[in-house]
C-alpha cells in the first residue's frame, strides 16, 4: 500500500512539473515579442540586440541591450530595454559604461 502511494505521488509530481515547464517554442515566441517591442520603441533603424536576460518571476522582467545609431549625425547609442512580462510594455533608457 505504501509503495503504491509513493509511486502515485512520484508520477503526479513528475507530470505536474512537465506541464508547468515552458516549451522551447514558447520561450522563442516570448523572446521574439520582447525583441520586436524593444526594437520598435528604440527608434533605431537596425540595432544590434543582445540575448535576453530573464529575471526571476518575482521581478517579472526581461532585459535586452540594444546598440545602434540614431539621428542625422548617426551617433552611436547604447540602450537598455526592460520588458514587463505581465503588461507587455517596455521601458527604454540610454546607458553608458563607467569611465566612457
Amino acid at each position: 500500500m505504501f509503495k503504491t502511494i509513493v509511486a502515485t505521488a512520484l508520477i503526479v509530481s513528475a507530470t505536474a512539473a512537465s506541464v508547468s515547464a515552458s516549451s522551447d517554442g514558447a520561450w522563442k515566441a516570448l523572446f521574439a515579442k520582447v525583441n520586436g517591442t524593444c526594437i520598435g520603441q528604440s527608434a533605431m533603424p537596425s540595432p544590434e540586440a543582445s540575448a535576453p536576460v530573464v529575471f526571476d518571476d518575482a521581478a517579472g522582467k526581461i532585459a535586452v541591450m540594444l546598440r545602434g545609431t540614431m539621428g542625422k549625425g548617426k551617433a552611436s547609442v547604447n540602450l537598455i530595454c526592460l520588458y514587463d512580462k505581465k503588461t507587455g510594455k517596455a521601458s527604454i533608457a540610454e546607458y553608458r559604461w563607467l569611465g566612457r
